[in-house]
């Protein structure tokens, strides 16, 4: 029997003890280091009131932006910058590219805020959105029209969220990237702490951004934004943090911090941050780095695989049936039934997720060989 973590999630698997959770990927389970991280915010703000924000932005904001920086390899953790979510980041991304429409290149297999809000931009006329399927040979052919040179905005995910493949060109891509255009922007939601990356030898020339909802296991309000010195100095969508260093600016001015916070908006809620810290001091503490937990993983998604042909699930298309600790931390399921194996898992109290014929099995540090037996157990039963 492999070694269990659960001791680090007691108070996620206390309050729905019968449930079982397959669905890492999607909504990570919150260890308990992040209760404290949660309740560190509240008492900040009722022992400093006012004065809560000099920590915030002094202490607990630095020590996120190099948890940050640590993970990717990053020479200068100032090149980050949080805000709720991701998407207000690319919304602020976008207003800093001086030409309109904007002409972005994209994957076809996008995740829905990006698509949403390209699909209105492009409606609005406020960009030209070309998309490269992601069959095949996806990393060659995203590749060739990169290289075309008519694109201002060059946006893919380093994992793909609805099949799991990895995108592996992001040092041909970032050769491309120059401060007038065009830009490239990697979302790394389903590779920030899921697989080892290494942005140092591309930190000066690549956008990238992720967050705490899914591997950082540290929950919403905790997306950030890697912003490479020189690109996007100051962009149009912008909010009064975004010149903290030149409140004395006169009366008029517009002035931007010289770092990522460039990219800043308005008054927030800081304890994601609280929360992301406490859990990454927390696997410090622990000696678990991205590497070790992809290990667990991977050792749980071949049981996994070796099970499945013993249920329905085995008559699935495997999108992503690799099991090396570099590769996406789910299994996707492609079946004309995925919606209604989601439905019967679910009345089973086994939580997965489906993206459109797709059915998702994500795994992460809170499980263990026994989640996995009993999975499969329950997938035998549709």
């Amino acid at each position: 029997m492999s070694q269990s973590w659960k001791h680090l999630f007691q108070r996620s698997i206390a309050a729905a003890p019968d449930r079982l959770h397959m669905a890492a990927h999607s909504h990570h389970l919150w260890p308990d280091a992040s209760f404290l991280g949660q309740l560190a915010a509240w008492e900040d703000a009722a022992r400093l009131a006012d004065r809560k924000w000099d920590r915030v932005m002094g202490e607990i904001w630095p020590a996120a932006q190099r948890h940050v920086a640590d993970e990717l390899h990053l020479p200068d953790p100032a090149t980050i910058v949080f805000a709720p979510n991701t998407h207000e980041l690319l919304v602020r991304l976008v207003s800093a590219i001086g030409r309109r429409p904007v002409r972005v290149l994209a994957s076809g297999g996008e995740f829905h805020s990006f698509r949403r809000q390209a699909a209105r931009w492009e409606e609005g006329g406020t960009i030209t959105l070309e998309t490269v399927p992601v069959e095949g040979d996806f990393a060659g052919r995203f590749l060739e029209r990169a290289r075309s040179g008519e694109h201002d905005l060059i946006f893919v995910s380093q994992v793909m969220f609805g099949t799991g493949t990895r995108f592996d060109g992001l040092d041909e891509l970032a050769a491309l990237a120059r401060p007038e255009g065009p830009w490239v922007t990697i979302d790394g939601y389903h590779g920030f702490m899921a697989v080892e990356t290494d942005l140092s030898a591309v930190a000066d020339r690549l956008f990238y951004t992720a967050g705490g909802y899914k591997y950082a296991m540290a929950g919403e309000g905790v997306g950030f934004l890697h912003a490479p010195p020189g690109f996007g100095p100051r962009p149009e969508v912008t909010g009064w943090y975004a010149e903290f260093d030149d409140l004395s600016l006169p009366p008029g001015s517009i002035g931007y911090a010289p770092d990522a916070r460039r990219f800043l908006g308005a008054t927030f809620d800081p304890s994601g941050i609280y929360r992301f810290v406490a859990v990454r001091d927390m696997l410090a503490d622990e000696g678990l780095t991205t590497q070790r937990i992809s290990e667990h993983v991977a050792a749980l998604k071949a049981r996994l695989l070796g099970g499945l042909s013993e249920t329905p699930l085995g008559a699935a298309e495997l999108l992503n049936p690799h099991a090396e600790p570099d590769q996406a931390r789910f299994l996707a399921l492609r079946a004309p039934k995925a919606a209604d194996w989601k439905a019967a898992f679910q009345e089973r109290d086994v939580t997965v997720d489906v993206r459109g014929d797709v059915l998702r099995i994500g795994l992460g540090l809170y499980h263990d060989e026994r989640d996995v037996d009993r999975f499969l157990a329950a997938a035998a039963e549709l």
